[in-house]
């Protein structure tokens, strides 16, 4: 029965070292704060150059969300869409090999 579910059970224990590992340095430190990529990279080519983060522009315009739930309800949706296609993806494949084609 173990041989049979081996990757639901590999999937199920990495998930769980995750949230342990994620809880254990959230308690650690506790005045780290959620930053993107985009605002510690901005920050840190600041520091590097000596020229203000408001001195930066991008080449091409980009549309700002009013406010940050919506943000975080496009970026969900982005991550919904590519599970979907990811998924079926996946499924084509095991139908395929399910038909002896693949």
């Amino acid at each position: 029965m173990l041989r049979k579910y081996r990757f639901e059970i590999l999937v199920i224990i990495a998930i769980l070292a995750f949230c342990i590992l994620f809880l254990y340095t959230s308690s650690v430190i506790g005045h780290a704060g959620f930053a993107g990529s985009d605002d510690v990279g901005s920050s840190q080519i600041s520091k590097i150059t000596g020229i203000p983060e408001e001195n930066f522009h991008p080449l091409i315009w980009q549309w700002v969300p009013p406010s940050a739930e919506i943000e975080s309800a496009l970026f969900a949706l982005q991550a919904a869409l590519g599970g979907i296609i990811v998924g079926w993806i996946f499924g084509y494949w095991k139908g395929l090999k399910d038909q002896g084609k693949g």
